[in-house]
């Protein structure tokens, strides 16, 4: 039996391949290359989407969680409904304790994003457009939440920050 092959399935596969690597090669690739004890990593504030048809898919009655983080859009006039979300990107960054942080946070969906991280900085702002710059020392080991306050539950991260290994 010959199996066909999903082509739309396929090819956004390797759209989320090709964004995936530009994105996160160069952030690993610059992070790397940093001189010892100060590294800028790169992040994004960004909003996947997916939408169909209740002609393929039914529109789901399953009621999300609140906070402004999930949404999900009605069907329209033509049956198209659409779900998305915000995430941060990457949402988990490694560093040692000891380093000089400075994160460059790039506002690519949503308006406005007020986020925190625990123990390191108490609140800041990343606008659509534009690039948010946190610095700080990693003082302290442990896993610290990067939270987005108007997009829960969902824009969550965490700042791993290692023992140093000297």
């Amino acid at each position: 039996m010959k199996k066909m092959v999903d082509w739309k399935c396929f090819s956004r596969i390797v759209v989320a391949t090709l964004l995936l690597t530009l994105i996160v090669v160069p952030v690993l690739a610059h992070t790397v290359a940093s001189s010892p004890g100060k590294r800028t990593i790169y992040m994004i504030a960004f909003e996947p989407k997916g939408s169909t048809t209740v002609e393929k898919e039914p529109f789901p009655t399953d009621v999300l969680p609140d906070g402004g983080g999930y949404k999900l859009i009605p069907p329209d006039e033509n049956g198209k409904w659409t779900i998305e979300t915000y995430r941060w990107m990457p949402s988990q960054i490694v560093v040692y304790e000891g380093e000089e942080i400075t994160l460059e946070i790039l506002g690519v969906n949503g308006k406005l994003h007020k986020g925190s991280i625990e123990d390191y900085v108490e609140e800041f702002v990343v606008e659509r457009g534009k690039i948010t710059t946190l610095t700080f020392l990693a003082d302290k080991a442990g896993i610290f939440q990067i939270r987005c306050t108007n997009h829960q539950p969902a824009m969550e991260g965490q700042l791993v920050v290692l023992s140093s290994p000297e």
